[in-house]
């Protein structure tokens, strides 16, 4: 399912008529074709995402309803996994290859424009008849360029969540977390203890783990909730300087170090436990992972948000959106698609995994009350999201991303302690921080 061409049948033309002016259509529905011959064959277009398989197909019923709207568009979708996802893209741009519009994160907005190779897409933001009003102000933040143009839009805005094993709390005689934080009592020093109470349940060949902050050891910046709630955190607001040498940042390095060797209720490095298999108590993810764990069978599971600090709770506010890269052979018919995923059709259809940023669709009982959607979605996510807290990139994120990943691994190799690691970490990022 990594790749999957859609190619249209003329049978849908007449459906495009009620729908030629919004996606640029003429009257008849069709391109350059004046009905004697054989058709001209479809324009084909290369979208590139990181999804997983529940995306793709989402995604392949919704293009689907383009091909509808647009029979002389064909679509190719194709899925890289994000930990490999920006490195793709920067090898495709290298070769001049790059995909007509693909999913781009946060953290990779920089980098892209720097590079100069996302396409203005501002006329489409603009159109009354595309309600750019309906898009929550601040979505649209991360894709504004100096100049003031849009370099893309956004379809999820998810602030970071707690996925947790209702089963495991029960067994362990535990309250959930839902229930503590509305009591106000959902702390960190609560979920410390939860996890560990989880841990004790491992008996004979069951190994049980209380918590995971990693779904594929590479997600560090989850780790970044625990520092902000005491108000610190991994980099300053202009992303100008490291701030995770604090007593905060070694506090999070501690916690990880003494949940993965002392207390044993946290998964060592490397070791395969995700939460679908039912072996973690507590797994710390973006909403989207939801698309996963709405197959899950073998236990009941719900949500929750973070623990709190001092600063109460203050979740990682995921942005991820769609951007037309420049170059394409068919810039138009790319933004028309852009318009389409971007539209309020669109982004209804993908808020069964992502959290939308249309307003008339976040607040809307469709999204609330999703079949199989968690019960806490408002507590877990629309309560939290004025909370959030945005990461901002950098033109150098990959390079600082692997930084901090350096470090974590001589953590985890019990080569540094918690005190080492910060620093060590400092004195590879604050370089690559002061570059333009």
């Amino acid at each position: 399912m990594g790749k999957r061409s859609i190619v249209v049948s003329l049978a849908a033309a007449a459906a495009a008529a009620a729908v030629c002016i919004a996606l640029a259509l003429p009257p008849g529905g069709e391109r350059d074709w004046a009905g004697d011959g054989a058709p001209p064959e479809p324009v084909k277009l290369v979208f590139m995402t990181w999804g997983n398989p529940s995306h793709l197909d989402m995604y392949e019923r919704l293009l689907d309803r383009f091909a509808e709207l647009r029979p002389d568009i064909a679509i190719e979708l194709e899925s890289v996994p994000y930990p490999e996802y920006q490195q793709k893209l920067s090898v495709l741009a290298a070769g001049r290859e790059l995909p007509d519009i693909a999913w781009a994160a946060d953290r990779m907005i920089p980098q892209f424009r720097a590079n100069h190779i996302l396409a203005d897409v501002s006329e489409t933001a603009r159109d009354a008849g595309f309600d750019p009003g309906d898009f929550i102000p601040s979505t649209l933040d991360m894709f504004r360029g100096e100049d003031g143009m849009l370099y893309g839009l956004p379809f999820s805005t998810p602030p970071s969540v707690m996925f947790y094993n209702a089963d495991l709390f029960e067994r362990a005689g535990l309250t959930p977390p839902d229930t503590l934080h509305a009591q106000g009592r959902w702390t960190w020093e609560r979920f410390r203890e939860s996890a560990r109470a989880i841990a004790a349940l491992s008996s004979g060949g069951e190994r049980v783990y209380g918590a995971n902050f990693f779904r594929d050891w590479k997600t560090w910046i989850q780790l970044g909730s625990y520092a902000w709630s005491h108000g610190s955190g991994p980099f300053n607001a202009r992303m100008t300087a490291f701030a995770w040498d604090d007593d905060a940042g070694v506090a999070t390095m501690r916690m990880l170090e003494e949940m993965m060797f002392d207390e044993r209720s946290h998964p060592k490095v490397g070791e395969q436990a995700g939460f679908e298999g039912g072996g973690v108590g507590m797994f710390f993810d973006v909403y989207s992972y939801v698309s996963v764990a709405r197959t899950i069978r073998d236990f009941r599971w719900n949500i929750a948000p973070l623990p709190s600090g001092p600063k109460g709770a203050v979740p990682m506010l995921g942005q991820a959106g769609y951007v037309v890269f420049e170059g394409s052979k068919h810039p138009e018919e790319a933004k028309a698609l852009l318009r389409f995923l971007a539209s309020r059709e669109g982004i209804e259809a993908t808020s069964v995994y992502f959290v939308p940023p249309r307003a008339s669709v976040l607040n809307a009982d469709a999204f609330l009350r999703q079949p199989g959607a968690p019960a806490n979605v408002k507590q877990a996510v629309i309560d939290q999201m004025a909370s959030a807290r945005f990461q901002p990139g950098h033109v150098n994120w990959q390079a600082i991303d692997t930084a901090v990943m350096s470090g974590l691994d001589r953590l985890w190799a019990r080569e540094l302690t918690p005190e080492q690691t910060v620093r060590w970490v400092r004195e590879q990022i604050e370089p690559l921080l002061r570059e333009p």
